[in-house]
């Protein structure tokens, strides 16, 4: 496994709710962070007030091995009620646009009125973090992508069950 490979993780889970509803709960930014272990509070910015094309939002993120981050996010594709994506554009050690990461949600209708919603990240185009520390181990680049990519499917499996949660409450 090596970053050039635009390595990337997904989960999946099935909800009893249906896609409008569960729509409503992954197109509003604040859900991931109810949820995630590591996504710890996000802000719209720039005068957004909610998801759009083109729209930003900061978002700071704390996990006990890396520390606390801040990020900057843009919507990068809203397809209601189908496809929820954004793009990581903004560590605070780089900023030119190229997306760090791309996060997903897509909903699918499943017999009986429920969604089948699946939520992945993919590692970027642009040079961050992870790429700096793999420079400095690169006889380690497997093993550091394998025991990220394991930590983000941690928090993709815990975001997906309290949006379930949420829904079917």
């Amino acid at each position: 496994m090596r970053l050039a490979d635009g390595s990337h993780v997904e989960c999946q889970i099935e909800i009893a709710a249906p896609p409008d509803q569960v729509w409503r709960l992954v197109s509003n930014i604040s859900t991931s962070a109810r949820h995630s272990p590591e996504l710890q509070e996000v802000t719209w910015l720039d005068g957004a007030d909610g998801p759009a094309v083109g729209a930003c939002f900061s978002g700071r993120n704390r996990n006990e091995g890396l520390g606390e981050w801040h990020t900057v996010s843009r919507i990068a594709e809203m397809e209601e009620p189908r496809t929820f994506r954004w793009e990581v554009v903004h560590s605070e050690e780089r900023a030119d646009g190229e997306p760090l990461a791309i996060w997903t949600y897509l909903l699918e209708p499943v017999a009986g009125g429920g969604t089948r919603l699946r939520h992945g990240m993919r590692i970027g185009t642009a040079r961050g973090p992870m790429h700096t520390f793999v420079e400095k181990h690169p006889e380690r680049e497997s093993e550091i992508i394998a025991g990220r990519l394991a930590l983000l499917r941690n928090g993709i499996e815990a975001t997906l069950a309290g949006v379930k949660s949420e829904a079917e409450a």
